[in-house]
């Protein structure tokens, strides 16, 4: 990988998408609304986003997030590493309807079927070769996959099943931009069979017609995804 230089096509490649396009949170009402941390709160009072920053205490660290060049660390089950940049790690982005995510891939690495329920994703490969797909919603189910390589774009439409797998023998990096400040995450497999509580195993084996013990044996693991 040429390092900086394809980072740097890739953030061109994504600044570009997201200012045609609006953003899916509500349009600020004005010039920024820096978030404060939830920790920072004492009364417990909680709102639909995030509270805003007295304006004259805002600073350049508030925009601001260092190391999206570095690799993340792949030593798991599923050979993935992603890096989030959301309101959480920039609290600028708190009303502006934008997050980042840097995506590390071990060979054969894949980052499971999921869904983003509050944002469209916009992906680009800079190293390596993904094949990549996401499934309509009921009752056609429509399979749209693609085979991507480095400078190839692809995007996830809001709220849809979707994935990313490595398809090569060596290590790959794609960036994504999401089109909200905190898209949210919902993992398949994990939210199904790992979920705590778990769900009642007869639910599940009919769900999914499989034998009662299989799916005990499915919540039985554990889920890193």
């Amino acid at each position: 990988m040429k390092g900086f230089h394809s980072i740097l096509i890739a953030f061109t490649l994504l600044a570009f998408a997201c200012s045609s396009a609006l953003a899916f949170d509500p349009d600020p009402l004005q010039d920024f609304c820096v978030a404060i941390k939830y920790k920072e709160i004492k009364n417990g009072v909680f709102v639909n986003g995030k509270f805003c920053k007295d304006p004259k205490l805002v600073d350049a660290q508030d925009f601001f997030f260092p190391g999206l060049n570095k690799p993340g660390n792949t030593s798991n089950p599923l050979g993935l590493n992603v890096t989030v940049v959301d309101v959480d790690k920039i609290p600028g982005l708190n009303t502006l309807g934008i997050s980042l995510a840097r995506l590390d891939f071990e060979p054969y690495g894949l980052n499971p079927p999921h869904t983003h329920p509050r944002g469209t994703e916009i992906l680009v490969v800079v190293q390596g070769t993904l094949y990549v797909g996401f499934v309509t919603s009921n009752p056609d189910n429509r399979l749209f996959t693609k085979i991507l390589y480095p400078g190839d774009v692809f995007v996830f439409p809001i709220g849809l099943i979707h994935f990313q797998f490595n398809t090569g023998k060596t290590e790959a990096v794609a960036f994504s931009g999401l089109s909200s400040q905190n898209a949210g995450l919902i993992t398949i497999a994990k939210a199904v069979f790992g979920s705590n509580p778990p769900i009642n195993p007869d639910v599940l084996a009919k769900a999914f017609q499989l034998d009662k013990d299989l799916v005990k044996d499915l919540q039985s693991q554990p889920w890193s995804g």
